[in-house]
Parts: C-alpha cells; structure tokens; sequence
C-alpha cells in the first residue's frame, strides 16, 4: 500500500493496515486452508501430498509469474494457457523426430517469447485491445499444436530413458533421496519468483511497466518509451509460457493437442488473489506465488474431504471475486 494513504493508529489501525494487505490475507488464507485439510482430511498431512500440491503448481505458477507483468500493465493475455500447450506440442514433436532434448527444450522457451512478442507487438503497436489480441492469439495456437501433431497426443521421454533427465528438473526420484522424492521443481520456482520479484520491484523496467498500469498516458508524456516497455511485459509472460510448458511436459508425461484453455484463468486467478490489480499498476510476484498455491490446495485438498476436484471452479471463483472486490475497497480508501 502506498505510504501516503492514512489509517487509523493503535491497535485498531495496525489491524486495518494488515488486512487491507491483499498479500498478506492471502497468505493468512492459505495457512488456514491448509490446516483446515490437514485436520478434516485423511491423511492429507503426508509427504506424497504435499509433493502432488508442489506438481499442481509449478506450470500454473509460471503461467502466473510471467502473466503477473501483463496485468501490471493493465492488459490481459487469455492464451498462455494455449502458448503452453504448442510450445509443449511442437518440441514434443521435434524430440520424437530425432532431435536433442536439450535443444527442443530451448526451442519450446523460444517459441513461447515468439508468441509472446506477437501479443505484444498487436497490443502495443498496433493498438488492438489485449482482450481481442490474445484471444485470437489462443485459437491460433490452440489450432497450430493440432495441425503440428496432426491431431495426436505427444509423449515425452519417460524417466528411465537418457532423454527423461529433464524430469529431474522438477522432481528426483529414487531410493537415495530423501522420502524417494526431492521437489528440485520448488527451488527452481522459487528462484525464478525471486529474481522476477526484484526485476518488477526494484529495476528500471519494472518501474516502467508498473507504471504503464498507473496511468499509461502521463507514463507515455514523461518520455518513456511505452509501447517497448508494454512489449516486454508480453514476452515476459510468453517466455514463461514456454518454461511452464517444459513444468507440464516433465510432470505429466502426456500433452494433448486442442487443450490448455482454463490454464490461464488458473493463472489469472493466482495473480489476482495475491494481490495484483486488473487495473494495473499494483501486484507482487510473491504475492502471485502464494495465490498459486492456493489454488493447488485447493485442487489437492478436497478430494480428501469428499469432494471432487471440479469444485476447485466454484471455490476458486468465489474467491477470485472476494479478491477483486477488496482491491476495489482499497483502491476507493486511496481515492479518499
């Protein structure tokens, strides 16, 4: 919050200021989501658990970390979750055709900031709106990846393979490490989250794009360059597509072509619950990350209640809204 904006002193008041946190009650939420199934769910508080939370967040916490910086620019992108699916499609493709994992794995990073530049360049330079550009961005990829695989599905390296050691990226298993898994994939996300963190809060162009969603206009008068600053924040975003699709490949083993759409409203909802403004001009990469997994408690825990885990939509979407709406609340307490 921003330090001009008063609240109350003493007690009363250093509660408002906690609370009107989005980060901070997001992260109070998630400790009591996560206590509320370690005490109804059977089993719940186990290692493979915890490991099957960490899966479910590591491509959907990519997705969100790199569309984090388009929102704070006051865009949108709904085909991350698609740019995930054929980039993961197409270097499946490749590794199946003969050619080095490693370097199929580049190309997938690649083809992920190519399409992240073409969002980029629609909305910035030719103006279009975010919504409709990346819109049409998801129906293209969506329909590339199945003519790319002629409709099938594509198989990755299994672990045991020489070309599975990308799989030890995100999880080692085996007899010699700690509880026959080690979720390398977790430190990783956490670098990542890290070192985005500092780029969004404490660089030059950081400063930049969070400024394109405060007020894009008086941004563009005071000399900055905005339609290259908008640009990044896209391929950012695709960039990290192209990571997230490598998270899926080496998690799921499987990529079926014509999927990934609701991957991207899974990140969208991540951003927002930890406190990133649709508006723009606001948010936190940490903050994303602790909505992420959330949502991946939220998927992994109720299963051990009794419920499915479709009812991941209705949980999520309720508390999406409660998350918009308190931005809404601070943003008219900064107004006043």
């Amino acid at each position: 919050m921003p330090d001009h904006v008063a609240l109350p002193r003493g007690r009363t008041g250093r509660l408002k200021r906690v609370f009107s946190n989005q980060r901070t009650v997001a992260l109070l939420a998630l400790i009591v989501l996560f206590l509320f199934f370690c005490v109804a769910g059977d089993n719940f508080a186990s290692y493979p658990t915890f490991m099957s939370i960490l899966d479910a967040s590591y491509y959907i916490g990519l997705l969100a970390v790199g569309v984090t910086f388009i929102i704070m620019t006051g865009g949108i992108d709904l085909s991350c979750g698609t740019v995930m699916i054929c980039c993961a499609l197409i270097s499946g493709t490749l590794i199946k055709a003969g050619w080095p994992v490693a370097l199929c794995l580049v190309i997938c990073v690649l083809l992920g900031v190519l399409f992240g530049l073409l969002n980029g360049f629609m909305v910035a330079v030719m103006g279009l709106p975010a919504f409709i550009a990346t819109l049409g961005t998801m129906m293209i990829t969506r329909g590339l990846g199945s003519i790319v695989t002629a409709t099938a599905s594509v198989t990755f390296p299994q672990r045991r393979a020489p070309e599975g050691w990308f799989r030890n990226i995100f999880k080692v298993l085996g007899p010699d490490v700690p509880w026959g898994m080690l979720p390398t994939g977790l430190i990783l996300l956490a670098a990542l989250a890290a070192v985005m963190g500092v780029i969004l809060g404490k660089t030059r162009p950081g400063r930049y794009i969070t400024a394109l969603g405060s007020n894009k206009e008086a941004t563009r008068l005071s000399g900055i360059d905005t339609v290259t600053w908008e640009m990044l924040a896209y391929v950012i975003g695709g960039g990290f597509a192209g990571l997230a699709a490598i998270s899926y490949a080496a998690t799921y083993s499987t990529v079926l072509p014509s999927t990934g759409n609701g991957f991207e409203l899974d990140a969208i909802a991540g951003a927002v619950i930890g406190g990133t403004s649709l508006s723009g001009g606001l948010g936190s990469i940490s903050g994303t990350i602790i909505g992420v997994f959330i949502m991946s408690v939220l998927k992994t825990g109720l299963p051990f209640v009794g419920l499915q885990p479709h009812y991941q939509l209705l949980f999520t979407g309720i508390v999406l809204i409660i998350a918009v709406f308190v931005d809404v609340l601070n943003r008219r307490r900064q107004k006043t």
